[in-house]
């Protein structure tokens, strides 16, 4: 869209009219999506910690629950999904996906240009560096961001979770509410 406007100036000392025409370009806007892929078998307060801190540095966050035949599961992908969906009914910022397959593809497919991931302690961090390289060789413009999990929740994992509810234990203290198999 081209609009002409006639703008005074001043200009050595003697003042007139110039036309100016000021081309008009639409916005174009990269979203920022990002993508946080895992299993949530179940979802834990440290996730829910590291998906409401990153709402602010994304248009959206994606959680992206993974499929992997080769994995057993405690709880199905449906309970899974409705948890996740359940915790986050509030946030219009956050969507949750399944998938299978490689998490670069994935991502790729739905847009997404970034991945995002916790890190509880130093050995995620060398276990998540090492996938995001691999990543980044794969999809060089696919970017890794990692935030650190809240102290408090630094312990748990779903696997602690997944081992206190088989033995019948009280697990409250490490999930969202909605997490009630």
């Amino acid at each position: 869209m081209l609009i002409k406007y006639d703008v005074g100036c001043i200009s050595g000392g003697s003042y007139g009219f110039k036309s100016v025409i000021i081309v008009s370009l639409p916005l174009i806007s990269m979203s920022r999506v990002a993508l946080f892929p895992g299993s949530f078998d179940p979802i834990t307060l440290g996730h829910v910690d590291i998906i409401q801190r990153a709402l602010p540095l994304f248009d959206e966050v994606r959680i992206a629950v993974g499929t992997n035949s080769t994995k057993k599961y405690l709880f199905s992908l449906e309970q899974r999904v409705n948890w996740i969906e359940q915790t986050f009914s509030h946030e219009a910022k956050i969507s949750v996906v399944t998938y299978g397959g490689l998490t670069v593809d994935f991502a790729k497919e739905q847009n997404a240009s970034f991945l995002l991931r916790g890190l509880r302690n130093p050995a995620d961090f060398e276990f998540e560096k090492a996938i995001a390289q691999a990543n980044r060789e794969m999809v060089p413009n696919l970017e890794t961001v990692f935030l650190l999990t809240n102290a408090r929740y630094a312990y748990i994992s779903s696997s602690i979770v997944r081992d206190v509810y088989k033995h019948n234990g009280d697990f409250s203290h490490f999930v969202p509410d909605t997490v009630r198999p």
